[in-house]
């Protein structure tokens, strides 16, 4: 992962993928913010978002699916409701079985960023809960491909929009 510094300079730019959320009233908690634990709800919905739509996930019957490995939070400021959350996904690493995406949290009309996400998702065959002999599919390779900006990738990438959750 980048440096906090790094982090805390991103952009919505630096994200290929955008999903909007409308934050909820129990989103937040007595502190006044959204908790931290919807945050890593967020963070598992825009990846999921993304490979349902670009990936060809069908999590009931899919060949293969991912399994949660690490997810890391650096928080940098607090949303509340009924602030409107930007979230955008990258892939920063991508190995034979293993994906590392990065979401940076935004709020919608406000310039900062406010929080950055690791999660590490493992491919494993539906029939036995491990990594295939190749890896993940084609198809999921391809997918997970167009939002890559780990060492080698090109700078410049459309931004699709996602959906409202």
């Amino acid at each position: 992962m980048a440096s906090l510094q790094d982090l805390k300079a991103r952009r919505r730019e630096d994200y290929p993928y955008i999903l909007d959320y409308r934050t909820r009233w129990n989103d937040n908690d007595m502190y006044d913010h959204m908790n931290n634990s919807v945050y890593n709800f967020l963070f598992d919905s825009v990846v999921n978002d993304y490979l349902m739509k670009h990936c060809n996930l069908h999590p009931p019957t899919s060949e293969e699916h991912p399994l949660a490995a690490h997810l890391h939070t650096d928080f940098f400021s607090s949303i509340a409701y009924p602030a409107v959350a930007e979230l955008g996904l990258r892939v920063n690493k991508l190995g034979k079985s293993s994906v590392t995406y990065e979401i940076g949290l935004f709020e919608q009309g406000s310039p900062g960023i406010k929080a950055v996400g690791e999660f590490v998702h493992v491919w494993v065959q539906r029939a036995t809960q491990k990594p295939g002999p190749t890896g993940m599919s084609d198809g999921l390779r391809k997918g997970l491909e167009k939002i890559y900006k780990g060492p080698g990738s090109s700078s410049s990438s459309a931004s699709p929009r996602g959906s409202k959750l």
